[in-house]
């Protein structure tokens, strides 16, 4: 199912898992324009690089996957509706020109992107009550606003109360010789917009941010696919 909000890859099922990526696209849709260079689509500010490839790599029976159909830059679904940041004005030292709106002008875009979305995951959440939702985003080894601050970690594990996943996934990660970020590059705590708002004390959920060079290319969107879904598959027995 494909709208201008979200890709819906594969059936949903009771019991079984969800993938949902609120920074899947750097689509810009009609009648947006965020007076930014055109490359600034293809970096880490417009999209979470690599998610869509692993996300389509995991569908299959049992495994369904909600997309973001849309670029951060014309609105970031994973924020609250009334922070600031749903329609940023900059990000990682690029000014967005384009989305310095006013009170009306905000609204608008909230009522074509951001509430849409939630009803949609909402309804999915609501309908299909999956066993376990990951959370898929991915970040860069290196933000250019912090050029002296080292990210080492292969994956970060992201949370806020619900850490049940977490402590399932991180030992199993790390078995594996990865670097695990438990926090980090970013904390759950922080930014866990759209798991605290669908998923905290009503789904069990796991956020994962993957460094965007692993899965830059579609060896590397295979290879995390397949370690990610097995990751997923151990929750899901453990939960059982």
């Amino acid at each position: 199912m494909n709208s201008e909000i979200y890709r819906l890859l594969g059936s949903p099922e009771p019991g079984g898992l969800l993938i949902v990526s609120d920074h899947a696209s750097n689509r810009i849709p009609a009648g947006i324009d965020l007076g930014i260079p055109a490359h600034l689509l293809d970096e880490h500010v417009a999209i979470d690089i690599g998610v869509a490839g692993v996300a389509e790599r995991m569908v299959r029976p049992g495994t369904a996957a909600f997309l973001c159909q849309f670029s951060r830059l014309v609105c970031d679904v994973n924020r609250d509706e009334h922070a600031p940041t749903v329609c940023p004005i900059a990000s990682d030292g690029h000014a967005i020109p384009g989305n310095a709106l006013d009170h009306a002008g905000r609204e608008a875009r909230l009522d074509r992107f951001f509430r849409p979305y939630h009803a949609a995951l909402a309804d999915v959440l609501d309908t299909v009550r999956p066993g376990l939702v990951l959370s898929l985003h991915s970040f860069t080894p290196q933000l250019a606003s912090r050029p002296d601050e080292a990210r080492p970690w292969h994956i970060g594990i992201l949370y806020n109360h619900d850490d049940a996943p977490a402590r399932i996934a991180i030992p199993l990660l790390e078995a594996q010789g990865l670097c695990v970020g438990d926090q980090l590059p970013y904390s759950g705590v922080l930014l866990n917009a759209t798991m605290n708002h669908h998923c905290e004390g009503r789904h069990p959920y796991l956020g994962v941010e993957v460094r965007q060079d692993l899965i830059a290319d579609a060896a590397g969107q295979e290879e995390w696919a397949e370690r990610l879904a097995a990751l997923c598959r151990s929750i899901l027995g453990a939960q059982g």
